[in-house]
């Protein structure tokens, strides 16, 4: 009966023992490479020759001769997309892929360097390097059509330092002073002063505790102590490109970041933002009124509610309560007595104004008032009105959409950061955690572009036309016109015809 169902038994076969061959004459890695591998899309996307102009001063006339620059930006995009845990294992595994010896040139019989190669390549080119080549990435996406530019999404994220908190030490003690460890932080400190690839932008606000293996990266304490750095993204909303990126120190203020990436997203991308989207640490009097100068929207919560709502638990009077008269220029208390201008402050940009004290020490409504001795005292920036306007954009029904948007956004473009190990430092040293964040975001960016980028060639009005012609049944890049628009890309350029200043993710 089971010959007859299935035509007879088969011989077992046995295994012979393995003797591999001496040569292989028609082994072609061209041939052993899927036409729709993910390196074979970026070979064909993404033009590595650039490096060649980019780093020639950094390389003399004489002595041994290199491996080519974009062999190596090649490994250095290799160890990000494949999240391997170091290079000395990058080196190692080159070897035995078939698709990486095709997307780097190599033969099987190719001598692969030194792991050494690559942190020598890093010292020796810079950040310059690598963030040119994320800015051209950018460009990239920009005459793909996949960058609206006009609304950019703020956010940062902390990232753990390559260091150990047991390397923290305290620089005013003299206990910290005698260990052995605090010799080699001042060896370390003297080397980064000297070096040109020392940021001189950043200054860490906790000078006092620093790592001796990482002098850099600073404590922050958010939930547990870490050491840690702290990445600055703009991500634009139509394809979710990352546009400009900044790294810092973890203890460095976002809220100052927020204008420098405004001006790198426009440097970047030749398209001025005329909306900025963030969370209320961004909602600082300085962010709203520089928006405000530039022409840009800001919308994110403001700071001051914060502190409003503290003045609510302590149960005393908020600054609503008070009343400005632009005539008088005074201010109009609840007890109705008027506060005066009192002290002016330059640097901050504010006036001071309060009731004689002795009218407050004698007031009814005084322990819902102020909790000072000297009486209540309400600040008023010199550019109130204009902050004012700014702060009441900023609480719109658009506005609150957009940081609703962020949210997911932000959230998203950091979670996907972290299958390429953005969540930890691979080296120490704040100008080689730049690095890493802009191969990072440089592969993210590379990811969009391969998603979306083979249907929008220039820009989505020309992908527009071409989805009338189908209509006309002039060009049939479909099968047909129902299929087109059930897919996400059709959905998605008709959405951008119909809405051209709206965002991709809001369908």
């Amino acid at each position: 009966m089971a010959n007859t169902i299935f035509g007879g038994l088969a011989m077992m076969g046995q295994e012979s023992s393995f003797q591999p061959k001496l040569f292989y004459h028609q082994i072609n890695l061209e041939q052993r490479v899927p036409r729709n591998h993910l390196l074979r899309k970026i070979q064909g996307q993404i033009d590595f020759d650039f490096i060649y102009q980019e780093v020639k001063d950094t390389y003399g006339g004489n002595g041994n001769v290199s491996i080519p620059p974009p062999v190596i930006l090649k490994m250095m995009l290799l160890l990000v997309l494949y999240n391997v845990r170091s290079e000395r294992e990058l080196m190692e595994t080159i070897p035995m892929r078939l698709d990486w010896l095709w997307f780097l040139g190599y033969d099987l019989d190719s001598e692969v360097a030194d792991h050494s190669v690559l942190s020598k390549a890093r010292a020796r080119w810079g950040v310059e390097a690598f963030r040119s080549f994320f800015e051209r990435i950018v460009w990239q996406c920009v005459e793909a059509g996949l960058v609206d530019g006009s609304k950019i999404f703020v956010d940062s994220s902390l990232v753990d330092a390559d260091a150990s908190n047991n390397s923290v030490i305290d620089t005013r003690s003299l206990k910290g002073q005698l260990q052995e460890g605090y010799k080699k932080l001042e060896a370390r400190l003297e080397e980064k002063s000297e070096s040109p690839d020392s940021p001189k932008r950043y200054i860490k606000e906790n000078s006092r505790y620093i790592s001796s293996t990482d002098p850099d990266a600073a404590i922050v304490n958010r939930g547990k102590p870490k050491l840690s750095y702290q990445v600055h993204r703009a991500v634009d909303g139509r394809s979710e490109v990352i546009t400009a990126t900044e790294t810092t120190s973890g203890d460095v203020n976002e809220a100052h970041e927020m204008i420098p990436l405004l001006e790198s997203h426009h440097l970047n991308t030749g398209i001025r933002a005329d909306t900025v989207v963030a969370d209320s640490k961004y909602g600082t009097i300085e962010n709203f009124l520089a928006c405000h100068d530039q022409g840009v929207e800001a919308h994110m919560p403001d700071l001051r509610e914060v502190l409003l709502k503290g003045a609510q638990k302590r149960k005393i009077f908020g600054e609503e309560r008070f009343e400005y008269d632009r005539e008088s220029d005074t201010y109009r208390c609840p007890a109705g007595q008027r506060l005066k201008p009192k002290s002016l402050h330059i640097h901050r940009q504010s006036r001071d104004y309060a009731a004689p004290k002795k009218i407050c020490a004698a007031c009814d409504l005084r322990e819902q008032c102020t909790k000072n001795k000297s009486g209540r005292t309400i600040k008023r920036h010199l550019r109130q009105e204009e902050l004012d306007r700014m702060r009441e954009a900023s609480r719109s029904a658009k506005a609150k959409r957009d940081i609703r948007m962020r949210q997911h956004l932000m959230e998203r473009s950091y979670a996907r950061g972290t299958r390429y190990g953005f969540d930890r430092a691979r080296w120490r040293g704040l100008w080689r955690v730049q690095i890493q964040e802009y191969l990072i975001s440089t592969v993210q960016n590379i990811e969009v572009l391969l998603r979306y980028g083979s249907y929008l060639k220039r820009s989505p009005s020309v992908m527009m036309e071409q989805i009338k012609g189908t209509i006309a049944g002039n060009i049939r890049p479909f099968l047909d016109f129902k299929e087109l628009m059930n897919s996400k890309i059709g959905q998605m350029v008709l959405f951008s015809f119909i809405y051209p200043r709206r965002s991709f993710i809001e369908t």
